[in-house]
């Protein structure tokens, strides 16, 4: 079974998931994040790929990711560093990067290669939905690779229930149009669309991103969620911590979180 889906049927509430740049701070940290996350109870790993011109990203990701590309992160070198620790990592990994980087790469071989190196989903923010039917899904399929899909306030009910229908693993919640990066709570606008969404009865969890930075935030997000997904946060401590160990020990201090025991996803 997929490690997303597996995930989801072991724990329904509370999930929480966390994105880094690969390549940041520096060039061989992918494996000691990794790692480091999944020793401190983190349910499941975002692995961005660093991109000259991401758009749905704020100011402190696009740094990572500028960063990340001096130090001379690419798709290949990120795959042989997702192979050396793939043996040691029973929780699931996310691929996230923009189309640009996997075309080039070639879409196929990409698949090819998440799943001989332990990925078990792929986010692609500017692939559209019908193009990933028509010409993606079925290379996906072929990997056992769930492609997760983004929604927004914006997103439409019948879009919403579309995604819904054809997609496995979990829809991921933008809790904004804007781009990525901390807030310190969530209005009512956006706590409205979160509960628009949790009544709609989906077939697929929902994991809630953009935005959460504190416990706050957080309990916001699993209210009307599957779980939460961390990204600028964790960033901002990778660069202000001595180690990813350290950087990720801060995050669950500044969540308010305890280290729980991890899920131990086979």
């Amino acid at each position: 079974m997929n490690k997303i889906n597996q995930l989801f049927r072991q724990k329904e509430k509370e999930i929480l998931s966390v994105y880094f740049t690969a390549g940041f701070p520096h060039p061989n940290d992918t494996g000691k994040i990794i790692k480091a996350l999944q020793a401190n109870g983190i349910d499941m790993i975002e692995v961005g790929i660093p991109f000259s011109d991401p758009m749905a990203d704020g100011p402190v990701i696009q740094e990572s990711s500028a960063i990340a590309l001096r130090n001379g992160m690419n798709l290949k070198l990120l795959f042989s560093q997702l192979a050396a620790v793939s043996g040691e990592i029973h929780i699931p990994l996310v691929m996230m990067g923009y189309l640009n980087p996997i075309m080039q790469y070639g879409f196929g071989k990409f698949c090819e290669d998440c799943h001989a190196t332990g990925i078990s989903g792929i986010i692609i923010p500017d692939l559209p939905f019908d193009d990933y039917l028509n010409h993606y899904k079925s290379i996906a399929d072929s990997h056992n690779l769930r492609m997760i899909m983004l929604i927004t306030p914006k997103t439409s009910e019948e879009r919403i229930r579309l995604i819904d229908a054809h997609t496995e693993g979990f829809i991921y919640m933008v809790s904004s149009s804007a781009t990525t990066g901390a807030q310190q709570r969530f209005d009512e606008e956006k706590q409205a669309y979160f509960r628009r969404i949790n009544r709609m009865g989906l077939r697929n969890p929902r994991m809630t991103g953009f935005g959460i930075s504190n416990r706050e935030t957080l309990d916001a997000a699993f209210e009307n969620a599957s779980g939460a997904i961390i990204g600028s946060q964790f960033i901002s401590l990778l660069k202000e911590k001595k180690n990813p160990e350290e950087a990720a020990r801060s995050l669950l201090h500044v969540l308010a979180v305890s280290k729980t025991q991890h899920t131990g996803v086979n």
